[in-house]
């Protein structure tokens, strides 16, 4: 058989292998959208604590040039004045650089929090195919190289007016005192972090849908590969026959095991056999126990006999029982007066068995309803 080619696959990915490929850190993954995040977390800051953190590197620099030879005599007191105009510079860039940390999880947004060590594991086999030097002279490579100009292109535009915008400004720094010249630096970093952002945010909007794509593209299915995953989740036919058939002996076992509780067992005389029981207070109508055709019939008869269960041939009520119940349930309204015949001649019979006297006559043209005999002539 030949190898299946991307062509053929037509179908969407199920959603055993969309988990399969979460679990396996096979993830939509998007460069800009981090990159995005991290550059707007960065200006945000830098916007916000910029000032304070110029203030700080002034002063450490002053602190830095007003030492004398004096000074140097007391080492231990140096180092403690040190790091006391060190410690707002480190406090200010530790929110810095906790905040893009934190910006550095983002990508999870697209994966919704699912995160594989799996890809991390080594792969000998990954390494000797030489994957990533095959992907680079791939055609999906060559098809990626106008939109990575695209955004190399916008990049290198925006940069280029920043800079011709800021020229004067950054030549002039030096004639500025230092704490005024590291404010306007990193003032000039921050628009110039907001308008890398601006780009970032358009290259982001487009480059998301297209990594969806793409990944979901890549997982797309066979009909082959369809009908092989369905017939591994819900099984052969084969093995579906097999475990009807074995819930149907299992049913019959408890069925059989009912029985002997029966009141009475209604036939056909051979076809059908139906069991019903009726505890007067506990019940709101009397219950199939048990039915069955045929040689179930026959072995529901014997059971019956076994344990004295008083039977009655009656095959219109055996037929419509038969047809309209199920085991378990109680029978339907419309043949309560049949079946209330039917046990009136059973309490008849104990009474006698205890008290002795002429047995009873039994029950004859049972009230049951043509449209619920299977049996009836049509009218």
């Amino acid at each position: 058989m030949s190898e299946e080619t991307d062509q053929e696959r037509s179908e969407p990915a199920s959603p055993k292998r969309l988990e399969q490929a979460r679990e396996e850190g096979n993830v939509p993954q998007s460069k800009e959208l981090l990159t995005f995040v991290l550059l707007t977390l960065g200006a945000l800051i830098l916007w916000s604590i910029g000032t304070a953190l110029a203030r700080a590197l002034s002063q450490f620099v002053a602190f830095g040039l007003s030492f004398t030879r004096y000074d140097y005599a007391d080492t231990a007191g140096v180092w403690l004045q040190l790091g006391t105009a060190l410690l707002p510079v480190l406090g200010l860039l530790a929110v810095l650089f906790g905040a893009l940390f934190v910006g550095g999880f983002s990508p999870l947004a697209l994966t919704r929090g699912a995160v594989s060590a799996k890809p991390l594991t080594p792969d000998l086999g990954r390494i000797l195919k030489l994957q990533g030097l095959k992907r680079m002279f791939s055609i999906q490579g060559w098809m990626e190289l106008p939109r990575l100009l695209l955004k190399l292109g916008l990049v290198v535009t925006v940069t280029w007016l920043l800079v011709r915008y800021y020229e004067m400004e950054f030549l002039g720094l030096a004639r500025q005192s230092t704490g005024e010249a590291l404010n306007s630096l990193f003032h000039m970093i921050g628009v110039c972090f907001i308008a890398m952002t601006a780009v970032l945010a358009l290259v982001a909007a487009g480059d998301i849908p297209f990594v969806l794509w793409q990944h979901y593209k890549k997982l797309r299915m066979t009909r082959d590969e369809v009908r092989r995953e369905s017939k591994e989740s819900d099984g052969s036919p084969e093995v579906k026959a097999r475990i009807r058939s074995l819930q149907r002996q299992a049913a019959q076992r408890r069925m059989m095991a009912d029985l002997p509780t029966a009141d009475v067992i209604v036939t056909n005389p051979t076809h059908y056999a139906v069991a019903l029981r009726y505890a007067e207070g506990g019940m709101a109508a009397p219950k199939v126990i048990a039915k069955g055709a045929d040689l179930i019939a026959a072995r529901i008869r014997e059971v019956g006999v076994e344990h004295r269960i008083p039977m009655l041939e009656a095959p219109p009520l055996a037929r419509a029982l038969y047809r309209h119940t199920e085991i378990g349930e109680t029978i339907p309204e419309a043949l309560y007066a049949a079946v209330a015949e039917v046990l009136a001649y059973v309490y008849q019979l104990r009474r006698v068995a205890a008290q002795g006297g002429a047995a009873p006559k039994p029950p004859r043209d049972l009230p049951v309803p043509a449209d619920l005999d299977p049996g009836a002539a049509p009218a």
